[in-house]
C-alpha cells in the first residue's frame, strides 16, 4: 500500500520538473529561475542555447526523482532517503548552477 501512494504523490511530482525542463528548452524567450522574476531578451546573448542549458538543469534535478521513484518498488524508505538527500544537494545546487549559465549568455 505505501508504494502505491509514494507512486501518487513521486509520478505527478516527476513529471512536473520534467515538463519545467522541456517547457525551459523549447521556450522561445528567455527562461527564468526565480519565480516573479524576468530575463530580458536583450540579455541573453543565445536564446536557443541559454533556454537548452535551463532545460537540461532541469531534466537533471528531475531525474532524482524518477530514480526515487523507481526506488519506491524496492524500497520506500530508502527511495525516501534518496529524494532527501538528492533535494538537500540538489536544490542549494540549482542557485548556483542557474548563475552560471546566465553569466555564460549574459550579454
Amino acid at each position: 500500500m505505501e508504494s502505491i501512494i509514494w507512486y501518487i504523490i513521486m509520478i505527478p511530482c516527476s513529471l512536473l520538473l520534467t515538463g519545467l525542463g522541456i517547457f525551459a528548452w523549447r521556450r522561445e524567450r528567455p527562461m527564468w529561475f526565480w519565480s516573479g522574476s524576468t530575463v530580458k531578451e536583450s540579455e541573453i546573448s543565445d536564446i536557443r542555447a541559454y533556454n537548452r542549458a535551463n532545460g537540461i538543469m532541469w531534466l537533471a534535478f528531475s531525474a532524482v526523482f524518477w530514480i526515487s521513484t523507481g526506488l519506491g518498488a524496492l524500497s520506500v524508505k530508502a527511495a525516501g532517503i534518496f529524494l532527501i538527500a538528492g533535494c538537500a544537494l540538489g536544490v542549494p545546487v540549482l542557485p548556483l548552477v542557474y548563475n552560471r549559465i546566465y553569466r555564460r549568455y549574459k550579454r
